[in-house]
């Protein structure tokens, strides 16, 4: 429950940390380790998490919506009920990723003719049902 309100985390080590609903709105997580942590509840609003590894995360219940999650690593996490309203997804690993009952309404990915920026789905998820935009 700690308040890291736009906390500077650039390339932290936060590997299995316990974040259970910690602040971390507008936080730059460019690069962190968050491989198995705990962030189920956290609020990550606008938080900048490019190229972040959250494989085997748990974000059960998180919001984050508005965040930057470009090149980010989410395989296997945990992202049950994750609001991720109009976030960038361009180019993340979300292979083997629990999203039931996320939000993705108005998240942003690159069409899949863009290589470098493709996103990876969980087998068998269809994101244009799920309200993402695809974007040239």
């Amino acid at each position: 429950g700690a308040n890291l309100t736009g906390a500077d985390l650039q390339g932290a080590n936060l590997d299995g940390a316990n974040l259970t609903a910690v602040n971390l709105s507008d936080a730059n997580l460019d690069g962190a380790n968050l491989q198995g942590a705990d962030l189920s509840g956290a609020n990550l609003r606008w938080a900048y998490l490019s190229d972040a590894n959250l494989d085997g995360a748990n974000l059960d219940g998180a919001n984050l919506s508005g965040a930057n999650l470009r090149w980010v690593s989410l395989t296997g996490a945990n992202l049950t009920a994750v609001n991720l309203t109009a976030v960038n997804l361009y180019g993340a690993d979300l292979d083997g990723a629990n999203l039931d009952g996320a939000n993705l309404e108005g998240a942003r990915v690159k069409k899949p003719s863009t290589p470098f920026l493709t996103t990876t789905w969980p087998e068998g998820f269809d994101p244009a049902a799920a309200g993402v935009i695809f974007e040239n």
